[in-house]
């Protein structure tokens, strides 16, 4: 079953302070918590101008997923994505796909025909590979868990 969540690409200046919050909160919640990864989440690349958080919200109004999409250079040389998350309410209810979706649709609009390169936890490499996502580095280990680079060519590849 899918849930019914609502997609918006926000960049860092017009997000409120209550989505800012709520976002960081969220990533607080699944990555150091959840996932024992001590580090320091706001890394200065959230504000990024060209920088976005892609929201899910449920009819009710709670953040239910979330991502952040990165520009050329800053991450890797190609457009990314990470911080990826599902709040553990909305766990099982089939909102990775579309979330991913959204994303890929996202980048298009703001970067047309970009390679998009991300760091992805190895246990789903399958999962990306089903949007065009390849291997671009061997697993390595990063906050205890195994990863993966994975690059996805745009249509302006040569």
């Amino acid at each position: 079953m899918i849930a019914t969540v609502t997609w918006q690409a926000k960049r860092y200046a017009d997000l409120s302070l209550d989505e800012l919050y709520e976002l960081l909160n969220l990533r607080a919640q699944v990555f150091v918590i959840e996932q024992n990864c001590v580090y320091l989440d706001p890394d200065g690349k959230d504000r990024h101008p060209e920088a976005l958080h892609l929201m899910g919200r449920a009819a009710d109004g709670r953040l239910a997923a979330y991502l952040r999409i990165l520009p050329a250079g800053l991450s890797y040389p190609q457009v990314s994505f990470g911080r990826v998350l599902t709040a553990a309410d909305f766990r099982g209810l089939g909102l990775g796909g579309p979330m991913l979706e959204a994303a890929l649709i996202e980048i298009e609009r703001r970067w047309p025909g970009a390679d998009i390169q991300i760091g992805a936890q190895a246990h789903l490499q399958a999962y990306y590979g089903r949007y065009g996502f390849e291997p671009a580095s061997e697993p390595y280990v990063e906050d205890g868990i195994a990863h993966i680079d994975l690059l996805r060519r745009g249509r302006g590849a040569a």
